[in-house]
C-alpha cells in the first residue's frame, strides 16, 4: 500500500469521522434556548461548544464535498468530456487553484492561529476555554485540502485511461 492510498484512506476517515460532528452540534443548538429560558444555566457554554464543533464540521465539510464532487464542479458542461478529460481538469485545478490557495491560507493565517493556540485562547464573552480551536480549524481545513489536493493530482490514472 502506497503513501497516496495510505493518504486518501486517511482523509476519508477523517471525513466520515468529522460527519458525525453534526449530531452534538445540533443538540447544542436546540439546547440553547430551554437552556437560556428554562434552566437559565449553560447555555453559553453550549453556544461556545456549538461553535467549536461547527468550526471543526465545516474545516472537513470543504474536503468532504470535494471528494463527493460536489465541490466547486461544472458537471453540466464536463459531462461531455472524456474521463480522461474530466481528470486532467481536475488535476489541473487542484494544482493551479486549490493547492495554492490552501498554501496560501496555511501561512497567511500563521500568526494569527500560533499565537491563539500558544496562548490556549478563550471566548471573550465568556472566557470559557477553547476558542483556539477554532483558529486551529482554519489551518486544518487547509492541511485536509492540500492532503486531499495531493491525493487528486497524484492519483494513477485508470487502467481504462489511456
Amino acid at each position: 500500500m502506497g503513501w497516496l492510498h495510505r493518504l486518501d484512506r486517511l482523509i476519508g476517515f477523517t471525513v466520515a469521522a468529522a460527519q458525525w460532528l453534526a449530531l452534538p452540534l445540533v443538540v447544542l443548538l436546540f439546547l440553547q434556548w430551554p437552556l437560556r429560558d428554562i434552566v437559565r444555566v449553560y447555555s453559553r457554554e453550549a453556544n461556545d461548544l456549538g461553535q467549536i464543533i461547527f468550526a471543526l464540521f465545516v474545516a472537513v465539510s470543504v474536503t468532504a464535498a470535494t471528494r463527493a464532487g460536489t465541490h466547486l464542479a461544472a458537471d453540466t458542461l464536463a459531462q461531455r468530456y472524456t474521463a480522461r478529460t474530466r481528470r486532467r481538469l481536475k488535476q489541473l485545478g487542484a494544482a493551479l487553484g486549490i493547492l495554492p490557495w490552501a498554501l496560501f491560507v496555511l501561512f497567511a493565517a500563521k500568526g494569527i492561529v500560533l499565537s491563539s493556540v500558544l496562548g490556549l485562547e478563550a471566548f471573550a464573552d465568556t472566557n470559557n476555554p477553547g476558542y483556539f480551536i477554532i483558529k486551529a480549524a482554519l489551518w486544518l481545513m487547509a492541511v485536509v485540502i492540500i492532503a486531499q489536493a495531493a491525493v487528486d493530482i497524484f492519483r494513477p490514472k485508470p487502467a481504462d485511461d489511456v
